[in-house]
């Protein structure tokens, strides 16, 4: 069973990723992922969220010279969005939660 404070703090990674996209995460994962494997999980997986977009957008910005990368580059501002908020939902009702389509560098 999940605490509520480790469910508190696990959402919080997902919601304050989108004021302070790496310092937030990185502050509440380093201090919190001993203490917790829910919150050391949800810190993994961001970060592997975070480096598998960052990849994707420097494509998408090379491909912006032949018209597409324009496109990609909104499809991926939206789907990181809306999958943040997915994540941040599915965090604090205490669950795990896997970002599709990115790379699993941290395990």
């Amino acid at each position: 069973m999940v605490k509520s404070e480790e469910r508190l703090l696990a959402a919080g990674i997902y919601v304050l990723s989108i004021f302070f996209p790496v310092l937030a995460p990185l502050i509440i994962w380093l201090i919190k992922k001993d203490d917790s494997s829910f919150i050391d999980y949800h810190g993994k997986e961001y970060f592997n969220f975070a480096i598998s977009y960052a990849v994707y957008s420097v494509i998408s910005g090379i491909l912006v010279i032949v018209v597409i990368g324009i496109f990609l580059l909104w499809a991926l501002g939206i789907a990181a969005f809306i999958f943040t908020i997915i994540a941040a939902v599915k965090a604090y009702e205490g669950n795990q939660y896997q970002f599709p389509l990115i790379f699993r560098l941290l395990k």
